[in-house]
């Protein structure tokens, strides 16, 4: 008696592939691990001379390796030189990396290796300081060429993983991605951000008894705001600024463009601009588009 006809396997879906880097301290061992919870392989300070290899079998066993993080950082010598190596190996295969590149504040890394008792890899006698600078540097291309750029000097572990895990995916190869990030400056200037808008000049609605409890997401404080003198002249300008520019970023091959808008404490003014002109631009087609208010998610 014939048994049941063996069913045909599915075929395994398409790689996803994390390319993870930046800045010794900016938290790449938290995220590694938060990629494994994802079940992601986690290849983390593989020799250069493997790179190629690694490629191989990312392209070859979809099954084994169909999720990959890969941590390249300056621990492989020259880290532009391996980055380059290991996404050229993946889309001379077919596979588009997405690449996540962590930062952090100078004091909070100097903080970070104190509390850890950690040496940082570039340090040779001159200081942690000036280890940090001269990574900065190193590393510079990479960060550029980062689809997602995150600043973990204010985020908890759940934070991390909330900003992580909403940009796992969001790979636009033919579009350049924006995020729109609202601010306080009393809270230091984001360091993610390539464009700064200052919105200090509006009247802040801190100081209106029956506004200062809520935030630029209601509609008392939208309203509040947007009635002020310049306000509307402001988003023109902006917008006016954001049509000539972003054409001119794409062409240059620049995959994400952080814009930033700033008031004193990054809870009325900041917010209400930046959800105006993240309607704007996903209006517009300028997509992927993602808003980010810092000051509001510490609160």
């Amino acid at each position: 008696m014939e048994g049941p006809a063996a069913q045909p396997q599915p075929e395994p879906g398409p790689n996803q592939v994390v390319i993870l880097s930046g800045l010794s301290g900016g938290g790449k061992t938290a995220a590694a691990k938060l990629f494994e919870d994802l079940e992601f392989v986690v290849v983390d300070n593989l020799p250069g001379e493997l790179l190629a290899s690694l490629a191989d079998l990312v392209s070859t066993d979809r099954t084994r390796f169909g999720r990959v993080a890969i941590v390249l950082d300056v621990r492989a010598g020259d880290a532009e030189q391996a980055y380059r190596a290991m996404r050229g190996a993946l889309e001379g295969r077919g596979i588009r990396p997405q690449v996540f590149f962590l930062e952090a504040r100078d004091e909070v890394l100097i903080r970070r290796f104190s509390e850890t008792r950690h040496r940082h890899p570039l340090e040779e006698g001159s200081g942690v300081a000036a280890a940090i600078a001269a990574e900065r540097r190193l590393l510079d291309a990479v960060r550029q060429e980062a689809d997602v750029v995150v600043d973990t000097s204010d985020l908890s572990l759940r934070e991390l993983r909330e900003r992580l895990f909403a940009r796992l995916g969001d790979v636009a190869p033919e579009q350049m991605t924006l995020q729109l990030l609202s601010f306080g400056y009393k809270f230091g200037l984001p360091l993610e951000a390539d464009l700064v808008f200052d919105a200090r000049f509006i009247r802040n609605p801190y100081y209106v008894e029956e506004l200062r409890e809520h935030t630029g997401l209601t509609a008392p404080v939208r309203d509040y705001v947007l009635a002020q003198p310049g306000a509307d002249r402001f988003l023109d300008l902006v917008r006016a600024y954001l049509e000539f520019s972003i054409p001119a970023y794409e062409a240059e091959g620049k995959s994400r463009l952080t814009i930033a808008i700033g008031c004193t404490g990054g809870q009325h003014r900041s917010i209400v601009f930046t959800e105006e002109l993240a309607a704007w631009l996903r209006a517009a087609g300028r997509g992927p588009v993602h808003v980010y208010h810092r000051e509001l998610a510490q609160r």
